[in-house]
C-alpha cells in the first residue's frame, strides 16, 4: 500500500533514528534517516514530495544552518527542528525564520506523528499547487479540463474527442453558466484547427445595429463612421473555430445571412461584391429549446437543422452532483493559484452543503462560490451559506435516492483528500475495510482514480 508521505529524519544518535523511524513507520509514512545535516541535503530537491525532521545540535553543520539551506533549496519545503529544554528560545527564532514547527524534548510518539502529517497535507498542498500553475502555464496544454465522472460528462468527452477533427458544425446545448463557451473551446484545443483562431462572439450582447458588421466586416466607406477596412468575427476565425453564444438571440435577418454562410462557406463584407472564402467551424451554444423556438416562430427552423449536425448537451449540475467535490477541489487550487493563496479542502460538513444546493447558476456559481471561500478564509461563514439549502432541487428524488448520493458524494471526497489512500479514507470516515471496499463497489470508485 502506497505511504502517506515522506519523512527525512536526521539525528546523530542512532537510537534515536531508530526509535522515531520505527514510530512513524507505524504511523504508515515512509521514512528516511541519515545521520548529518550534509547528508540530508543531498536527498532534498524543490519538487522532494515530504517534510523534514531534524534535530537543532548537530556536529559541523547544525539544524540551523541546515534550515537555512534548505530555504535556498525551496523555501515552502517544511522543516520540524527537534530542540532541547535550553534550545526553545533558539527554535522560537527559528520558527520566524521559517521553520515550519519545534518540538521539545522529551516528545510522544502522537506529537510527532500529529505534527509530522500537518507538515505533510502542507506539502501536499503546495505542491499540489506548483502542479497546477506549471500546467496553466504550458501553452501547448491539450485545452481546457471538462472535470467530471458522472456518465454524462464521460460521454461528453468522447463525443468531443470523437469529432474534433471531423470540422462538422457543434450545437452545444446548456442551461446559462454549465460551461458552453469551455466545450467549445475544448472542441478547438483537440481538433487539427487549434494552431488557429478561437473567435467567441456573444449574439445576445452585440446591438443589432452593428451585428452585421461585427460578423462579416466592411469595406471603407460602407456606412457613415465606416472610415476604413474592418475584419469581420468570419474572417478573424478562418481556419479555426467561431462560437456564437447565444444564438436564440441572433435577429431573424441575420439568421438567413448566418444560414448562406454555412451553406457557401463565404461571406462578403459590408460593402462589397466580392465573395470570401472562409474555412472555419461553427459552434453554436444555446440555452433554450430551438426546435421549440423554431415551433413558435422565433428560430429559423432551416437554420436549426443546418446548425444541429452534432449537438453536445451539458447536463447542469444539480444532474451530476457526483461531480461536484472534484470541481470545487479544482476550483479552489485555480482560485488559490489566482490570488497566491494556499487553501485546504472543507470538512464533509461543509461538502454536504454544497451537495444539498440546487445551484441554480451551475459551474460558473460554485467556481465563484470557491473563489470567495479562497478570499475570505477563515472568516467564510458556512452557517450562512446554508441558508440556501433545502430548495426544491431534491424534491424529485426517493429518500434511498439522496441517501446514496450523499454517501457516494462523501467516499469521494474522502478518496480526493486522501490521493486515493484507503488507509486514510478508512480512518476519516472511521470505516472498516471491507464495508469500505463493498461501497465502493456499489459506487464505481476506484481508488486509482484519486492518485
Amino acid at each position: 500500500m502506497k505511504a502517506r508521505g515522506k519523512v527525512l529524519f536526521i539525528d546523530d544518535e542512532v537510537h534515536i533514528r531508530q526509535a522515531n523511524k520505527q514510530t512513524l513507520e507505524l504511523a504508515d509514512l515512509e521514512v528516511l534517516c541519515e545521520e548529518s545535516a550534509e547528508r540530508g541535503l543531498a536527498v532534498v530537491s524543490r519538487d522532494w514530495p515530504g517534510i523534514i525532521v531534524c534535530d537543532i545540535r548537530l556536529p559541523q553543520m547544525d539544524g540551523l544552518q541546515f534550515l537555512l539551506e534548505v530555504q535556498k533549496i525551496d523555501p515552502d519545503l517544511p522543516v520540524i527542528l527537534i530542540t532541547g529544554h535550553g534550545d526553545v528560545s533558539t527554535a522560537v527564532q527559528a520558527m520566524r525564520d521559517g521553520a515550519y514547527d519545534f518540538i521539545e524534548k522529551p516528545y510522544s510518539s502522537e506529537r510527532l506523528v500529529k505534527t509530522v502529517l500537518r507538515g505533510l497535507e502542507k506539502r501536499s498542498l503546495t505542491l499540489e499547487n506548483r502542479d497546477l500553475r506549471r500546467e496553466l502555464s504550458l501553452h501547448s496544454a491539450p485545452g481546457p479540463r471538462i472535470i467530471g465522472r458522472t456518465p454524462a460528462m464521460e460521454k461528453l468527452r468522447a463525443t468531443i474527442a470523437q469529432i474534433a477533427d471531423s470540422g462538422a458544425d457543434v450545437l452545444v446545448l446548456g442551461e446559462t453558466g454549465t460551461g458552453k463557451e469551455l466545450v467549445a473551446r475544448a472542441l478547438h484545443e483537440q481538433s487539427n484547427r487549434r494552431e488557429r483562431n478561437f473567435v467567441a462572439v456573444n449574439c445576445g450582447a452585440v446591438a443589432e445595429s452593428i451585428m452585421e458588421s461585427e460578423l462579416f466586416g466592411h469595406e471603407a466607406g460602407a456606412f457613415t463612421d465606416a472610415r476604413s477596412t474592418r475584419i469581420g468575427k468570419f474572417e478573424h476565425a478562418n481556419g479555426g473555430t467561431l462560437l456564437l453564444d447565444e444564438i436564440e438571440s441572433m435577429p431573424m435577418r441575420l439568421q438567413i445571412n448566418l444560414l448562406r454562410v454555412l451553406q457557401e462557406r463565404s461571406i462578403e463584407r459590408l460593402g462589397s461584391n466580392r465573395l470570401i472564402p472562409v474555412n472555419l467551424r461553427i459552434v453554436a451554444a444555446t440555452k433554450i429549446d430551438l426546435l421549440q423556438a423554431a415551433e413558435q416562430g422565433l428560430f429559423r427552423l432551416d437554420l436549426y437543422y443546418r446548425l444541429n449536425v452534432v449537438s453536445l448537451k451539458i447536463p447542469p449540475l444539480r444532474e451530476r452532483r457526483e461531480d461536484i467535490p472534484l470541481l470545487f477541489h479544482h476550483f479552489l487550487l485555480v482560485a488559490g493559484h489566482r490570488y497566491q493563496q494556499e487553501v485546504s479542502m472543507p470538512g464533509s460538513g461543509e461538502m454536504n452543503v454544497l451537495m444539498s444546493y440546487s445551484w441554480p447558476g451551475n459551474v460558473r456559481e460554485l467556481r465563484n462560490f470557491a473563489e470567495r471561500y479562497v478570499l475570505l478564509g477563515r472568516q467564510f461563514d458556512w452557517s450562512l451559506e446554508k441558508m440556501l439549502v433545502g430548495e426544491e432541487g431534491d424534491s424529485h428524488h426517493s429518500l434511498a435516492e439522496q441517501v446514496d448520493r450523499f454517501e457516494k458524494s462523501l467516499l469521494e471526497h474522502a478518496l480526493v483528500s486522501s490521493s486515493g489512500s484507503i488507509k486514510d479514507v478508512m480512518a476519516s470516515l472511521n470505516i472498516p475495510r471491507k464495508t469500505l471496499y463493498d461501497k465502493m463497489r456499489k459506487y464505481g470508485l476506484n481508488k486509482s482514480d484519486y492518485k
